[in-house]
């Protein structure tokens, strides 16, 4: 607890490029929960490297991200904007954190067996010991509740289990976390298999919509985003592709299922991909717009990474240094 409130930690990583499903899903709820929680983002780069990454073009996507964070509407005086690398404690308790998570439980980690698979040429410790890390993340600043996915749910169990088996160790020391199930965010898959979430890695430009798309572009993609041969618009799982397109144009105008349906009674998939390209340009603009403002604004973003550094190193000191006298490092001589 933070003044009263409940600590809340989410982050993403600084590669590729945000999506519309980053956006829907996760980043446009983040911002009503300011007022409900003490909220911690982190721009989490040192996740970043577990691939190999361009330094420039890291450092460039990192500052990108945390601009779309605020531009997105996150207020960096409520939310703490930070990047993950700026705050050395996430490295230092992932470190002891290390020696309190058995091999067994990592080895379980379906995370890693997929990413191994991805890149073979390049299975590194960092990748195989990511979720310590991450667990870190949330435990340093003391969470309460972390929105997590179905592909996190088993990240953030590990998280409880670390937890638990420290403080049954030491004593009270960390917040045991919850999954924070609030409003659903908008599953938002791709637009060229609409089996899989839409992804910011994947191969095909035309499967995603990226948050700094042109209008022309978006249109282009919703024009070329699989339906099914049945020429009827109707939300049912049998047809994905336009039961996606449907989801897409209800998280972008409000409208329920069943009033999107009424709406396009009648009308042909492309009569429903064109409205779909428009919501989603109506939705984006906004963003991009502030976005662009705030890109020109160098010595403000700067404020705001130096100014939520120094509040999120803070925090993290106050259990850094709890946990290093628990587990029996010398205190420092000030």
């Amino acid at each position: 607890m933070i003044d009263g409130k409940k600590v809340l930690y989410s982050g993403m990583q600084a590669t590729g490029n945000l999506t519309l499903g980053n956006y829907l899903g996760a980043l446009k709820n983040w911002v009503t929960l300011s007022d409900e929680y003490e909220c911690f983002y982190g721009v989490v780069d040192m996740h970043s490297i577990t691939v190999r990454q361009d330094p420039a073009e890291l450092r460039k996507r990192a500052r990108n991200l945390l601009t779309l964070y605020i531009a997105a509407g996150l207020d960096p005086k409520k939310n703490c904007i930070y990047y993950q690398s700026h705050v050395s404690g996430h490295a230092e308790l992932a470190w002891i954190l290390n020696c309190y998570t058995y091999m067994g439980e990592l080895n379980r980690m379906t995370q890693f067996k997929d990413k191994s698979a991805k890149h073979a040429d390049n299975i590194n410790a960092g990748l195989f010991t990511y979720p310590v890390l991450m667990a870190s993340d949330i435990l340093l600043y003391q969470a309460d509740v972390v929105p997590v996915g179905i592909d996190q749910r088993q990240h953030l169990e590990l998280t409880r289990d670390v937890a638990e088996r420290f403080n049954s160790i030491y004593g009270d020391v960390f917040t045991v976390p919850e999954a924070y199930y609030g409003k659903a965010g908008a599953k938002i898959m791709s637009l060229q298999n609409p089996e899989k979430k839409m992804s910011k890695s994947d191969e095909n430009p035309n499967a995603s919509i990226y948050l700094m798309d042109d209008p022309d572009t978006i249109m282009r993609k919703f024009k070329r985003a699989v339906t099914d041969s049945e020429a009827c618009i109707c939300y049912r799982d049998e047809q994905p592709g336009v039961r996606n397109l449907l989801d897409i144009y209800c998280a972008c105008t409000g409208k329920t299922p069943d009033e999107a349906v009424a709406e396009f009674e009648g009308k042909g998939y492309g009569d429903l991909k064109v409205a779909v390209g428009e919501s989603v340009v109506s939705v984006l603009k906004p963003l991009q717009d502030r976005y662009a403002e705030l890109s020109k604004d160098k010595a403000y973003i700067d404020s705001v990474i130096k100014e939520n550094a120094e509040k999120a190193n803070y925090y993290a000191m106050k259990t850094l240094r709890k946990v290093q006298k628990k587990v029996g490092f010398p205190e420092k001589v000030r």
